[in-house]
């Protein structure tokens, strides 16, 4: 699918460094393209469409509809609940506060904070899958984490949510205290969030085939 950038706020960068890889990531409302200084006109052309498009690809994947959300709870429901979490509605919400998310068992909703919304997609799984368990058991006592121990990256996904929570809420140059939110279930302990991971989830690389 061809890209929808307007290419005004497309800044290409050459670099004789750059040999086999081109990169593309957003710096505020700019899209920067990274390409290797030797290709010609044409070949820039075509990687900087390629690459937006992938980019924005990338972006709706992590940025689901309602429908979509609802779809993906579903799916991690069956993948790592049995299927035996059956939510009435799935939806972003505005009005979650401190919260990342929440659920009311007795009628079955969950709501996703929107600050969630463009997050790397395993830490939205992890927080739409801390919600489903809910529909399973209210509170956060064991039963509740054995379930999750299922999900492969709970322990970095709570780390990343408590990295983010933590730099968000700390004044600037005051030490930071504890930071509480309801999916990381403890304070500063909890584990660091991966940043070589998230930034592969921010910046899309591609190699390049052919002559190097």
């Amino acid at each position: 699918m061809p890209s929808t950038q307007d290419l005004s706020q497309v800044e290409i960068r050459r670099s004789r460094k750059r040999v086999r890889t081109v990169s593309a990531w957003r710096e505020g409302e700019r899209t920067i393209v990274a390409v290797p200084a030797r290709f010609t006109r044409a070949q820039e052309n075509e990687w900087v469409e390629r690459m937006l498009a992938r980019l924005e690809a990338q972006e709706r994947r992590r940025k689901p509809s309602d429908v979509e959300l609802a779809a993906r709870a579903q799916d991690l429901s069956t993948r790592y609940l049995g299927g035996r979490a059956t939510p009435t509605t799935v939806r972003w919400a505005t009005n979650q506060g401190r919260r990342w998310g929440s659920c009311t068992p007795s009628d079955g909703t969950i709501r996703i904070s929107d600050r969630v919304r463009g997050m790397p997609r395993w830490v939205l799984d992890y927080v739409v899958l801390h919600e489903l368990t809910h529909l399973l058991h209210a509170g956060h006592g064991p039963e509740f984490w054995a379930e999750l121990e299922s999900y492969p990256r709970t322990a970095r996904a709570r780390g990343f949510l408590e990295g983010y929570a933590y730099g968000a809420d700390r004044p600037e140059g005051r030490p930071g205290g504890e930071g509480l939110d309801d999916l990381t279930g403890e304070g500063p302990q909890a584990a660091s969030a991966d940043r070589t991971d998230d930034r592969v989830d921010d910046e899309f690389s591609e190699t390049l085939f052919g002559d190097g």
